[in-house]
């Protein structure tokens, strides 16, 4: 038996923006595939467009990947035995290979215009032809092509493609694809000797780098057919193509460009964890046997198989993407959470390291964002103002809830500070709530020590605050029930 071919599988994400959740899928699919088949994941960055390429973009992706926990075995910052790992350091490999298929008569320079393209369009559309370019300049002599480039004539450089030919490959994710070249015509592959286009640079790149497997977009099955027929002019092999979903918004459209392209670092800006994002982009199109929802990378690695991958497009919910991320942070370690939420805490409560934990303890079950944490738990580090009013039960009057306010103050300061915890709380409360009504004490209570409408129940709220405090703010209370509700 033949010895198994070594899986080798890459991304090429092109440094012209920020990273975002469309190339982290892709990314994590390879990735996932690699690692599940012992293989090798590749990063290549796809650079030619030196206008737009940044390197503040390439550090961008590959910084957003690793904070993934996404890492690769070769690319442009750790090297690798079939580099360069970035096109635009690949100039003249690319060369090589337009000048073979130049020299093999496999290619030819054309000249023809966009008007005089748009023109021919046209006449073949109005004929009820499929569109694609007629072959013009493939009858130009030698003489006459060194003749237009003397002139200065604009041209681009073309691959021949037979007619009548089906070109066919067997999909791993949607099985047998066919197209016949006759819907094709012959393709621009490059601009010139040292400009390559992607179809081109892709081919080279890919057969070099010894890529078994490519997986990528949905949006890519129109350029398989193309990458085939260059691989088989230059006499490369063929890798085999797995093709994921398109990714949908909930009503089955095309995911708007908001969310498609609002960049991983705006995500984690708003308070999504890393490992939410994963878990939710890699079911994205994708389930494990059992269906398993909060999943690890790790997990999802001895889980992965393209056989599971889905053909119909993938729901993009951010109402999904919000449940994964409140899972995370109600299970994540406490002490992990407070680092976590570090960038989001104003600075001054920060000056409490007691209270920081135990607020952050009681909102994480509230908590669907990191973002919003501050705003869940203000009230345990600032007294807001609020009406007097909002301490009424059911319209009870001032003097009434005053009367409600004092007794449960009376109880509370009879139990020492260092005994001051939610159990205790309970115990000392309940019983009064149960004899008076516990509407009637709760609310009042709650509402004075959070200012809130909707808060946490109030012996959570004082577990935080302590005794000093919470005495505090039930006084401040009942200063608000003498005035008569008026402040």
């Amino acid at each position: 038996m033949p010895e198994k071919e070594p899986v080798r599988v890459r991304i090429a994400p092109s440094p012209t923006g920020f990273l975002h959740l469309g190339t982290i899928r892709t990314a994590l699919f390879n990735y996932l595939f690699a690692k599940k088949e012992d293989g090798v994941f590749i990063i290549r960055i796809e650079d030619t467009d030196t206008q737009r390429s940044l390197p503040v973009y390439e550090e961008g992706i590959l910084s957003g990947l690793k904070k993934l926990n996404i890492t690769w075995d070769e690319g442009p910052d750790v090297g690798g035995p079939y580099g360069p790992y970035r096109q635009s350091e690949r100039t003249e490999i690319y060369q090589k290979y337009i000048k073979q298929l130049l020299d093999e008569k496999k290619a030819y320079w054309c000249f023809c215009s966009k008007e005089d393209l748009e023109e021919e369009k046209k006449a073949m559309l109005s004929q009820g032809l499929f569109p694609k370019y007629g072959g013009t300049c493939r009858r130009l002599t030698p003489e006459q092509v060194a003749a237009k480039k003397e002139a200065g004539q604009n041209a681009v450089i073309r691959l021949m493609v037979p007619t009548g030919v089906t070109i066919e490959f067997d999909d791993m994710i949607r099985g047998s694809i066919s197209v016949n070249s006759d819907t094709i015509g012959d393709i621009v592959i490059a601009k010139n000797e040292s400009a390559p286009l992607y179809n081109f640079a892709v081919v080279v790149d890919d057969e070099l780098m010894k890529i078994t497997h490519v997986i990528r977009g949905e949006d890519h099955i129109s350029n398989t057919p193309k990458q085939m027929l260059i691989a088989g002019a230059l006499g490369f092999s063929r890798p085999h193509y797995a093709h994921l979903p398109l990714i949908l918004s909930p009503d089955r459209s095309k995911l708007s460009k908001r969310n498609l392209e609002t960049s991983f670092d705006e995500y984690l800006k708003d308070g999504y964890l890393p490992q939410a994002i994963v878990n939710f982009l890699g079911l994205l199109g994708w389930h494990p046997d059992d269906d398993q929802e909060i999943i690890s990378i790790e997990e999802m690695i001895r889980k992965f198989s393209l056989r599971r991958v889905q053909k119909a497009g993938a729901i993009f919910a951010m109402d999904k993407l919000d449940w994964f991320n409140e899972q995370y942070i109600k299970t994540m370690p406490l002490e992990a959470l407070i680092a976590t939420l570090d960038p989001f805490v104003p600075l001054h409560w920060k000056e409490n390291p007691q209270r920081l934990a135990a607020a952050v303890n009681i909102t994480r079950e509230r908590m669907k964002k990191l973002s919003e944490f501050q705003e869940l738990a203000v009230l345990f580090f600032e007294r807001g103002d609020y009406p007097g009013s909002l301490l009424s039960w059911h319209d009870a009057d001032s003097k009434k809830t005053k009367t409600l306010l004092e007794t449960a103050r009376g109880a509370l300061a009879d139990i020492p500070s260092d005994a001051f915890v939610q159990k205790n709380l309970e115990e000392k409360i309940m019983p009064l709530a149960d004899q008076i009504g516990r509407g009637d004490l709760l609310w009042p209570l709650r509402t004075a020590l959070s200012g809130q409408k909707n808060s946490p129940g109030p012996f959570e709220i004082m577990s935080v605050l302590g005794k000093d405090e919470s005495l505090g703010r039930i006084d401040r209370a009942i200063e608000k029930c003498s005035a008569g509700f008026d402040r």
